[in-house]
């Protein structure tokens, strides 16, 4: 962990691909404590992009570097306990689900603010979180396509 202006804020890394990443890898090159946490198995969807160097995608490890990792399934009791207790001891949760996912989880800005009213709590998304394509998935193609690009 670098020293730097974020020191000593922890935060919980829900994002995947690659604008969250690059912005929790951003935070923690500033100092911050980032702890990412992947679906168990897969994980983020990046560690399947390359080019790779043996078997560890170089896309995924730059854009991931000074971070700590966990797998949590959330969708089962003993891990939502461990995320539960990770969002706890956390300063801000950042998430780039499309809206709505968070929320099905059980983990949605309402239940975590109730709980933690101190935590800042941020979403990406491609379409934002209301409007008429606020539930659509966007990557860079999406989001170009749909700009004329």
């Amino acid at each position: 962990m670098a020293e730097g202006p974020l020191s000593g804020i922890t935060i919980v890394d829900m994002t995947r691909v690659l604008a969250g990443p690059y912005c929790t890898m951003v935070l923690s090159d500033l100092g911050a404590r980032v702890i990412k946490v992947e679906q168990p198995g897969t994980g983020d969807e990046a560690r399947g992009t390359g080019p790779f160097l043996g078997p560890v995608s170089g896309y995924f490890a730059s854009i991931n570097r000074g971070k700590e990792s966990i797998a949590l399934n959330l969708k089962e009791d003993n891990d939502r306990e461990v995320f539960r207790a990770l969002v706890g001891g956390a300063d801000v949760l950042i998430e780039n689900y499309r809206p709505g996912v968070m929320k099905k989880l059980g983990f949605g800005w309402d239940v975590l603010h109730a709980e933690f009213p101190s935590l800042i709590y941020a979403a990406v998304s491609g379409f934002g979180h209301s409007g008429p394509y606020s539930e659509r998935a966007a990557y860079d193609m999406v989001v170009q396509a749909m700009g004329g690009v």
